[in-house]
């Protein structure tokens, strides 16, 4: 068994989780990280993905996170998303919804307003479909 941190996620309707873990793992902007005890301290921005907890416990816990900041520092982590959900808050159908009506919006935009920001519609909606079919749900 390895050191602890405590790690905590923050959005802006509830703390989703909170609690003294081994490792946490995630995708930044430039690439899938992995934070340990004694990570040296940085701040970064994360994308839309799979967020992977490791308890005290050696278990791991997988959930979505849309994005957001990163702030490791000291014997703190923290992240800072605007939505992030365990596989059994997520609503398949509505993702598999999501996914499709992205899809549409990218093939029918003349806009790259309107492609940008259904590719990040769709970019969440995949990873909210993956974390599904990886918790078997």
């Amino acid at each position: 068994m390895g050191a602890f941190f405590r790690f905590e996620v923050h959005s802006p309707y509830r703390r989703f989780f909170s609690g003294e873990v081994e490792a946490v793992t995630l995708t930044l902007v430039d690439g899938e990280i992995t934070v340990y005890a004694r990570h040296s301290f940085f701040a970064a921005p994360v994308l839309a993905g799979i967020l992977r907890i490791k308890d005290k416990n050696g278990t791991w816990k997988i959930a979505f996170v849309s994005g957001g900041i990163l702030e490791v520092k000291g014997h703190n982590t923290i992240l800072i998303t605007d939505a992030a959900e365990w596989p059994e808050e997520i609503d398949r159908a509505r993702a598999e919804q999501s996914r499709t009506a992205a899809e549409e919006t990218i093939r029918t935009s003349i806009f790259k307003f309107e492609s940008t920001a259904a590719e990040t519609a769709l970019r969440r909606a995949q990873f909210r479909i993956k974390l599904l079919d990886a918790a078997g749900l």
